[in-house]
């Protein structure tokens, strides 16, 4: 692309701000140019700049796929895909149909030739891939000078995908209808069937009998072949298949219009949930208009969308092409592996009220403008199995450090060494807990990454060790754009090396940000990364430890004087791939190199490694794998606090649980009751993180005054009490892809009346459902209660029950509304510390919720939270099951026998210090005052109080001090 403008626009969320810094950085900004500062100060703004990015209408290859879906509504039955399966072509070999599919183009005797491709794999999964011959065999002219690949983009499953790719081998197939339709018999113990029509092409994919899925079912299929650019006519509209231009900008789209699009219908779904993010409801909205929906389609193309507003299909940081469909007792799924700017169109298709069956379906368009095609299909039949199947593709979300599930403190930005001590003491100071504080662009010297300023940041290691021995960590700031400036080693190295990204004529390209003139790592290259994991050794990034993670921003990639605030899509990237293929993929090949370089920094060794925390900004599918994110730059309105928990938990879904959002509102000053509401809500967040814009009044939670400080104090003393049962539902993330934050559809299938709920939510398998208060003034609320299960008040133990129905619960200010669902166990550490790594040898409190049928069941899993060693088996996992029948509460061991498992023999000493047993119905223990203990073939008794159940609530028996160890077998005979 080549700039027609010579303004350089930097967003105002920072640079319109740079006075109110310390000294140096007022001169430093006397750098930039007069223009610039013209152009900054113009954009003084409180509201995302819409005409800083594309609609649909105003991104050609968009514009002409709708344009195709709407001819087709209009022509109705008489529209003719002109796709066509070749029966002659049609083989099958373990695991994997391949065949041709031609295209026939009107005026034109000689058609286009495609190689397509079925996959079945043996866990289940369906895959469909649709490449283009000519542009495959490289048999395509390009403008002269251009050096980007001839190919359709093929390797996004090279960063994304991870495992389960065993073809089944047992896959059959039959030919039906005179061999104008091939059946295809796969799935392994589950049956599946793939009914594939050869022309118009069609595949409908079918579990126990019913159609689930169906590609191309209203023949939208349309890969923008190669053909030669042809002459313009007079008076033709341009349609932006040979170059367009954006915002002052043209790209110039050397391989010409190359877009893949695909209708996908779900037959009798009504909900679809997923492709994050989007600041939108968890069930996806129509985008063709209507009362309540939306007229552009949801749009996945990470970029840097500063004060972003809520209730939008507009895209954002993230992209993770995955969405779930579910309906009364069933969930499906498809998977659309594709890196380039992508737009999807979402219908609901209401069928005759009068008909037998189906009620409703969904009918989504996928639309990239590049890449080849390649789709997965995931027919469930239950959303457990999805998503581990979506795990075993893409990765689990790695197990994090223990202090990073803890609180953050961020804000842009603690301004000297001496500011962050002084948090750090404030903290202690008001007895309240933290685990993380964090530097943002500021400590460096004139935003050059791997240096401090030396006036604020003189002694960095003696800031970095006072953190450490009060048990702390810091998180500091390194974004993928290096400054450009003579002097600065790693700018020299990168360009001296060929390891920045490329402008399309093959020279390094340079574009504004932070640091002004800057060049941009390219992490698609192993030379870079190898050299980018030097850059974190501690002799290298002097002032550092141990103790000291990584926080990636601006990975989208950001470029304030770029097109739609990014790099121009023909610029070049290692191997000569165009940015246009791979925009999506940045991001996480970034976070990737940064979460390598800070696991080997120490040492290669995994025995001296500790796990890296790593938070982007930027993702795709598989960034689980090593980061987790947040929901960038939001505001300090009671809007944001509510759509925060819609978007955590669609990312949960799509397989990145480690999810949270800027507690308090980047943008803005929040009330005392809005900051108060935040923090309740954020102690329910996976990554739990406070941050602020410099032009935001401080706001660190001692400084709120009476009632606030102690309100928000107790929701932050609730995180860390839950941090067993928060570190238990990671550990199940990261083995087999369940959210951490459960949405109603996800627990509850069979129930249709909570498919649309988005602002509760079940906390991993502790039984917990909370929904925060996130309406102002608000001092009640109601839950929904999902089924006949008995519920009982986290903090009074009221009883609740009712299946479908709303419960009022009282809810002032400094209450935030949590229930227990019956049946579940959760554990917890009620002694309050200072930081989660002191809590490492504290007792434990077990709290069980007996359920209706007098039973109730839990686990907790542990380990150091710091190092690799549970790969080996050093862990402590244990099930805990109360038994009405004889009641009975044993807590029994989940690891596999063998091996030395030196973590349980740290724990040695390790004590239950409490059990509370909510809901007990056994009358008899009210005149009790002692309970049976036994545990290493003795027995022993203590003491427990019972507090009867009236005026609503739930009878309570409290087991003081049943002295037994976390990390054995033990059973209490109430």
């Amino acid at each position: 692309m080549e700039s027609t403008g010579t303004s350089i626009k930097l967003p105002m969320r920072r640079y319109r701000t740079i006075t109110g810094t310390r000294g140096p950085s007022v001169l430093r900004l006397c750098c930039y140019s007069l223009v610039t500062l013209v152009t900054v100060f113009a954009q003084v703004g409180r509201t995302v700049k819409h005409e800083s990015f594309k609609t649909c209408s105003q991104s050609g290859f968009c514009r002409r796929n709708r344009a195709l879906a709407d001819k087709a509504s209009e022509e109705g039955a008489a529209w003719v895909s002109p796709y066509e399966l070749d029966s002659t072509t049609i083989t099958l070999e373990d695991g994997q149909l391949k065949g041709t599919l031609w295209k026939t183009v009107e005026g034109q005797e000689e058609r286009v030739e495609f190689p397509l491709v079925f996959s079945f794999y043996e866990q289940g999964l369906a895959r469909v891939q649709i490449d283009e011959a000519k542009r495959q065999s490289g048999n395509i002219e390009l403008p002269s000078g251009s050096q980007t690949r001839k190919e359709r983009y093929n390797e996004a499953e090279k960063w994304a995908l991870t495992g389960g790719l065993q073809l089944n081998a047992a896959t059959t197939m039959e030919k039906l209808d005179d061999g104008s339709v091939t059946k295809v018999h796969y799935g392994g113990a589950t049956p599946f069937e793939a009914v594939i029509r050869h022309k118009p092409f069609e595949v409908r994919f079918i579990r126990d009998g019913e159609v689930h899925v169906v590609l191309n079912e209203r023949n939208l299929l349309n890969i923008e072949h190669w053909r030669p650019k042809p002459e313009p006519k007079e008076g033709e509209q341009d349609t932006g298949e040979w170059d367009e231009s954006f915002g002052g900008s043209t790209d110039s789209k050397p391989r010409g219009p190359e877009s893949v699009a695909l209708d996908i219908t779900f037959p009798g779904y009504e909900h679809v949930y997923g492709i994050p993010e989007h600041a939108t409801s968890l069930s996806l909205k129509q985008t063709r208009g209507g009362e309540g929906n939306y007229n552009e389609p949801y749009r996945l193309y990470n970029a840097d969308v500063f004060e972003y507003e809520v209730d939008s299909p507009m895209t954002l940081y993230g992209s993770i092409p995955f969405m779930q469909a579910q309906k009364k007792g069933s969930t499906v799924a498809v998977f659309w592996l594709n890196a380039a700017e992508t737009w999807v169109d979402v219908i609901k298709q209401h069928n005759n009220p009068l008909s037998v069956g189906i009620k409703q379906s969904t009918q989504t368009h996928w639309i990239s403008e590049s890449g080849i095609l390649d789709v997965f299909v995931f027919l469930g039949p239950d959303a457990s199995w999805l998503y581990r199947q979506y795990g075993e593709l893409t990765g689990f979300t790695t197990l994090p450090p223990m202090f990073s599930i803890a609180y953050h403190q961020c804000r842009w930005n603690y301004i000297s060494q001496d500011d962050v001590k002084m948090v750090d003491k404030k903290f202690d100071q008001f007895d309240i807990p933290y685990d993380v504080i964090w530097l943002d662009i500021e400590y460096t010297d004139e935003k050059k990454y791997f240096t401090w300023d030396p006036l604020s940041f003189s002694n960095p290691l003696k800031m970095v060790e006072g953190l450490d021995k009060r048990q702390r960590k810091l998180v500091a700031i390194i974004d993928p754009h290096i400054k450009k400036v003579d002097g600065y080693l790693v700018s020299s190295e990168l360009n001296s090396r060929g390891l920045a990204v490329k402008d399309k004529a093959g020279k390094t390209y340079e574009g504004w940000c932070w640091p002004g003139s800057s060049n941009w790592v390219d992490c698609f290259n192993p030379a870079t990364v190898s050299w980018w994991k030097e850059q974190f050794k501690f002799d290298k990034f002097v002032g550092t430890q141990r103790n000291v993670h990584i926080w990636n921003d601006m990975n989208e990639p950001s470029v304030f004087n770029g097109p739609e605030t990014t790099m121009p899509k023909d610029n070049l990237f290692y191997d000569n791939w165009e940015h246009r293929d791979i925009h999506n993929l940045y991001g996480m090949t970034f976070h990737n190199a940064t979460y390598a370089a800070i696991k080997e920094r120490e040492s290669k060794d995994v025995e001296k490694q500790i796990r890296p925390f790593v938070l982007t900004r930027s993702f795709f599918a598989g960034s689980q794998r090593t980061a987790a994110m947040w929901t960038g730059d939001n505001e300090a309105k009671w809007t944001h606090l509510q759509a925060a928990f819609p978007m955590l938990m669609a990312q949960g879904i799509a397989g990145m649980p480690f999810a949270g959002a800027d507690v308090g509102g980047f943008f803005g000053n929040p009330s005392k009751e809005l900051l108060t509401r935040w923090y309740q809500a954020g102690a329910f967040y996976p990554f739990f993180r406070a941050h602020a814009h410099i032009d935001a009044k401080r706001r660190e939670p001692y400084l709120a005054g009476e009632p606030y400080v102690s309100i928000i104090r107790d929701a932050i003393r609730l995180r860390y009490s839950l941090l067993p049962a928060w570190y238990s539902a990671f550990h199940r993330a990261s083995w087999n892809g369940m959210p951490i934050l459960r949405p109603m559809f996800v627990m509850f299938p069979e129930n249709e009346a909570g498919f649309a709920i988005d602002d509760q939510f079940f906390m991993g398998d502790t039984g917990l459902l909370v929904k925060p208060v996130v309406q102002e003034g608000a001092e009640s609320t109601s839950i929904f209660l999902p089924d006949g299960q008995v519920y009982y008040d986290y903090d009074n133990f009221t009883i609740y029950k009712g299946e479908s129905t709303y419960v009022d619960i009282k809810s002032p200010l400094e209450k935030i509304p949590i229930l227990m669902r019956g049946g579940h166990i959760f554990v917890r550490r009620d002694r309050p510390r200072r930081s989660s790594s002191l809590m490492k040898h504290d007792p434990f409190t077990i709290v069980v919720s007996v359920g209706e049928e007098g039973v109730a069941g839990g686990v907790l899993y542990l380990d150091d939270g710091e190092t690799f060693a549970h790969k080996k088996g050093d862990y402590i996992h244990r099930s805990l099951i109360f038994n009405g029948a004889d009641n009975t509460l044993a807590s029994g061991n989940l690891v596999p026998e063998g091996g030395s498992n030196k973590f349980v023999k740290s724990m040695k000493g390790v004590r239950v210090e409490r059990v509370i047993m909510v809901g007990m119905k056994n009358t008899t223990l009210k005149d009790k005052s002692k309970v049976t203990v036994r545990s290493g073939g003795k027995s022993w008794d203590v003491n427990i109080t019972v507090e009867e159940g009236k005026d609503g609530k739930a009878s309570v028996v409290v087991v003081r001090d049943p002295k037994v160890e976390i990390a054995k077998d033990w059973t209490i005979f109430f």
